[in-house]
């Protein structure tokens, strides 16, 4: 698969979102107009068709529901494993 390592991001991304919908109860048409995206696509990207979202573009959906993203850059440490991107 092309780009395996965007794609788990994305995954983990959206992941966060369907937790942050789900905890505050909002629905897809809710979050289709929050994020200003069409409902059928909030439902493509909830059963992991996220493919035409771009990583940017997930991001800025954390912030649409008011999580602040930060972006950490810093030395690999581990001598044991490549360095690698991470989620949490």
């Amino acid at each position: 698969m092309p780009n395996a390592d965007e794609h788990v991001i994305k995954a983990q991304l959206v992941f966060k979102i369907d937790t942050i919908l789900k905890r505050r109860h909002l629905t897809q048409r809710e979050a289709a107009a929050l994020f200003g995206v069409r409902q059928p696509d909030i439902s493509k990207m909830l059963r992991g068709a996220f493919r035409q979202f771009s990583v940017e573009r997930l991001l800025r959906f954390l912030v649409k529901l008011d999580h602040d993203v930060d972006i950490v850059v810093r030395p690999h440490r581990a001598k044991t494993s490549a360095a690698a991107v991470h989620v949490s």
